[in-house]
């Protein structure tokens, strides 16, 4: 008898979940009951931007939730240009599933997100983990907008990917990485998702200018156990916020900044941080 397969995130399906006047584009996999870990993605990021190694490693042992946000991908809607309704958005379609207690894996933006959601529904949430992100007014977090900018139309002239520029060192090894990473993101080639569009992008770019231009906030107030984490050489969120974080978090625990990478230091070194972020999650 031939045992059941058991989806992957190259091949689980694409689900829709209507709430707020919004239709929520998501993929679920992992075994069921527990605490089940939703993912909020960084900017422009859509469903097939996750890192299939991170996702399944993780989902071979508990329910993982990746989703479109209002206005991205093939979710409906507008896209809000603060993070604040973004955090609420997110609120909307994990209540819209039935989900009474969630733990949150934000990367970059959607660490920003993790954080207004810890703290405004801390009955909701567990424990977060926060990668390559950091707080509000922290250093070079309103300088995204250019760097983005500036490594899209390096894109264009060389024909690759900004992502090799944004999220990896050019180091030999760091471009190796990406593109490793790059091909991990081509292997699901049924039901892809839809591309983010201008207009999102720009409101996101908006969002995260205002989140680093925002007055610090008082981080005491998420009472979380937090994991944070990031490469040591962090372009679009400079390294030093997640030391911030780490520091003025009440129940942080930090991850030792990956080597020689950069702000996709979690697909890079992903074998690593899944087991660090089960460990976590499971403590």
């Amino acid at each position: 008898m031939t045992a059941p397969h058991t989806p992957t995130y190259k091949d689980v399906p694409t689900r829709s979940v209507s709430a707020d006047g919004v239709d929520f584009s998501y993929r679920r996999l992992g075994p069921e009951g527990g605490v089940p870990l939703v993912l909020l993605h960084h900017l422009a990021a859509v469903l097939d931007n996750w890192d299939p190694r991170v996702v399944d490693a993780i989902a071979a042992h508990r329910q993982v939730i990746a989703f479109d946000n209002r206005g991205v991908g093939a979710s409906s809607g507008t896209t809000p240009d603060t993070v604040t309704a973004m955090a609420r958005d997110a609120v909307v379609f994990i209540r819209a599933l039935g989900l009474e207690r969630v733990d949150l894996l934000g990367l970059s933006m959607g660490g920003f997100i993790a954080q207004v959601i810890a703290e405004e529904e801390p009955h909701l949430v567990r424990r977060i983990v926060l990668a390559g992100t950091g707080p509000a007014g922290g250093p070079g977090i309103d300088k995204v907008t250019r760097l983005s900018l500036l490594a899209a139309l390096r894109g264009v002239l060389t024909r690759h990917d900004p992502k090799l520029y944004l999220f990896f060192t050019r180091t030999a090894n760091g471009r190796q990485a990406g593109r490793e990473f790059l091909e991990r993101l081509e292997e699901r080639t049924d039901h892809r998702d839809n591309a983010i569009a201008l207009a999102s992008f720009r409101a996101q770019l908006k969002a995260i200018h205002r989140w680093g231009r925002q007055a610090p906030t008082d981080l005491s107030r998420i009472t979380q156990p937090a994991l944070v984490t990031n490469g040591d050489s962090d372009r679009m969120v400079p390294s030093e916020n997640t030391l911030n974080l780490a520091a003025r978090l009440p129940q942080s625990e930090l991850i030792p900044l990956y080597p020689d990478a950069g702000h996709g230091g979690i697909f890079q070194h992903h074998e690593d941080f899944a087991t660090r972020t089960l460990e976590f999650l499971e403590a």
